[in-house]
């Protein structure tokens, strides 16, 4: 289907699929279908394997990444099976890697495709602080905020063209928005989370994270030292998940829920 853009707002409520977020029930439309930004995500996450070579299986900290996404994404199918929302996982296959990198930053694109960067280490410091990055990395997947995000993008570049048409004339463009989206340093930079896919992350990332054994509180020191290291040139985690007074509050005011799902 050809979409033309005439403003986000129409192309939402009239051509776009309409679901709804995992535990928080929020409702969303996505321009592009999901099984195009999975197939988008292969592509990508092989392409950027090849650039920057993941680190040592046999690495102690590539085994410890590898540790804690398992045991959240085994949390995150049993959450979406028993909640009937098993399709947004259906296909996943999920991966697990560590690449050298000063950055402080981490993504999951759709598919399950995740990659931690060592400069996120130090501040992680240890197992349930990696769970805290990964966790919420991985929710933003689950929850589909890159769709939401590149459409938005694409529906700003797009104008004058249908989305098709634009990203079959501009595939390089079309691969920095999606970089872009996840995270992931491209010509466009960061596209920033929002804050409502920041607290939806946030929410999901601690209800995973607790299902696979982790205290959720973990979360709250994690984002009080991540506000601690803010500055003129923020880490890359920060220019696209802003920390603050009120996020941390919001934190520590979800942990009861998030408690619910211990040993579930």
């Amino acid at each position: 289907m050809r979409i033309r853009v005439v403003s986000f707002i129409l192309l939402s409520f009239v051509f776009s699929s309409c679901s709804t977020v995992p535990i928080t029930g929020r409702k969303q439309v996505h321009l592009l279908p999901e099984s195009m930004m999975s197939s988008m995500s292969l592509t990508n996450y092989q392409d950027f394997l090849k650039t920057n070579p993941p680190v040592s299986d046999n690495d102690a900290n590539t085994k410890l990444v590898r540790q804690v996404g398992i045991k959240i994404s085994s949390a995150v199918e049993r959450y979406m099976k028993s909640h009937n929302y098993a399709d947004r996982v259906a296909g996943y296959q999920w991966e697990f890697n560590l690449v050298n990198s000063k950055e402080v930053n981490a993504w999951c694109m759709p598919g399950g495709k995740v990659v931690v960067y060592t400069g996120i280490l130090p501040y992680t410091k240890e197992e349930a602080g990696l769970a805290v990055v990964m966790g919420h990395e991985i929710a933003h997947a689950i929850a589909q905020h890159g769709n939401e995000r590149m459409s938005q993008e694409l529906a700003v570049q797009a104008v004058g063209m249908s989305i098709d048409v634009f990203m079959q004339q501009k595939p390089q463009e079309t691969r920095d928005i999606f970089m872009s989206a996840y995270g992931i340093g491209s010509q466009l930079g960061t596209l920033a989370y929002s804050r409502s896919h920041e607290s939806e992350a946030d929410k999901l990332g601690l209800v995973f994270m607790t299902m696979a054994g982790y205290d959720p509180a973990r979360a709250l020191s994690f984002w009080k030292d991540m506000k601690s290291v803010g500055g003129a040139k923020p880490p890359v985690l920060l220019s696209t998940h802003p920390s603050d007074d009120k996020r941390i509050s919001d934190i520590q005011a979800y942990l009861p829920e998030a408690m619910k799902y211990a040993g579930k």
